[in-house]
């Protein structure tokens, strides 16, 4: 069988329940993928009826034949060992190969998707450099990525992981006695991280964002440019932001999945209960934003130290009470919270108020 793709724009393909070409067919059609697939006479079907003449569709592409044998024999083994291969089977994981292959999909991809019965076509292309793009069929076809396969449409090199974001450990010692009790559970989940937001590959950032959430200066600003014209393209349809609220995108050419989005309050008149209150709503709102969308690891910047004036040396006991109080609560939810410093002024604000709210043994 020769096959060659004809048109890249696919995102999702769902693999057809039995191998009748038809219903391949039918199902690359529903998907929006034109293919061509030519069988000379007497070629078999996989439907296991030779072929009495030239069949023709959208389809024109090449697969060579010692790739068919092996993802092939791959996806039987794996069929056999999750107990799915039946000898009535056998055309449906047939078909699915034969789906996968022209796609262009490799083997361990095909194995994955003989379980969740979803496809995902490598082949879409999108253009995170241009604002002209559709930034929902983006969204959707990143959000459907594995990390590993995201990294493809970073923007910028020099990813970090969260493996390579050390955990903060508790010591004893403080200066100060500590204010809340001591939470086993809340251990291994605190990092302090002196670096790029930007680079952190982990679920969700949060960006320090005015009103508009259309982008500004400081780290809103950074996050912008490392995401691209398309952040700011769906930015604009969640028409803005309340103080102290948070709302959450696709994190598009960012090694982060997702970006939340919170305004801080305004202190340069002088912090009231009013701005400390909306302070911690910006860390509340915002780690719950995260546990709605499944988002398990969250790195915080330091929000309203800049331009918008709130002391530093307050701001972050307005942080660590909010995050304390929210891990107290979902700690099943959450796997780690990064607090993302650039200054090492911050930085050591952090290390040492943290025993304050995370005590050791």
């Amino acid at each position: 069988m020769a096959l060659l793709i004809t048109s890249a724009r696919v995102s999702y393909i769902r693999a057809p329940p039995c191998s009748a070409l038809s219903r391949v067919r039918a199902d690359f059609q529903r998907a929006g993928v034109k293919f061509r697939h030519l069988l000379p006479p007497g070629s078999p079907q996989l439907g296991r009826t030779p072929v009495t003449s030239p069949v023709r569709s959208h389809i024109n592409a090449a697969v060579r034949a010692d790739k068919f044998s092996t993802a092939a024999a791959a996806l039987r083994k794996s069929s056999q060992a999750s107990g799915s291969f039946s000898p009535g089977g056998r055309r449906g994981w047939l078909g699915r190969f034969a789906l996968g292959a022209a796609l262009g999909a490799g083997t361990a991809a095909l194995v994955q998707a003989l379980h969740t019965g979803v496809m995902t076509a490598m082949a879409l292309k999108i253009n995170l450099d241009s604002a002209e793009g559709d930034w929902k069929e983006a969204k959707d076809f990143l959000l459907s990525l594995s990390v590993t396969d995201r990294r493809g449409y970073h923007r910028s090199p020099g990813s970090v992981s969260l493996d390579d974001v050390p955990v903060w450990t508790p010591t004893a010692g403080a200066s100060e006695p500590s204010r809340y009790q001591r939470n086993g559970k809340l251990d291994q989940k605190i990092s302090v991280y002196s670096g790029d937001i930007t680079k952190l590959e982990i679920d969700a950032i949060v960006n320090a964002a005015n009103k508009s959430l259309l982008g500004g200066g400081g780290v809103d600003g950074a996050i912008h440019r490392a995401a691209g014209p398309l952040l700011k393209k769906e930015c604009a349809s969640l028409r803005g932001c309340e103080t102290g609220e948070a709302k959450i995108t696709c994190g598009y050419g960012l090694p982060a999945k997702y970006v939340i989005h919170t305004v801080g309050p305004i202190a340069q008149g002088g912090v009231s209960e009013q701005e400390r209150r909306a302070l911690r709503s910006c860390y509340r709102n915002s780690l719950l934003t995260a546990t709605e969308n499944a988002a398990r690891s969250v790195a915080f910047p330091c929000i309203s130290t800049g331009i918008y004036g709130y002391p530093p040396e307050q701001a972050v006991h307005e942080a660590l009470a909010a995050v304390r109080e929210f891990l107290d609560a979902h700690h099943d939810k959450m796997d780690r919270v990064i607090f993302c410093v650039f200054l090492p002024t911050d930085k050591e604000l952090y290390l040492h108020n943290l025993p304050l709210y995370f005590p050791p043994a």
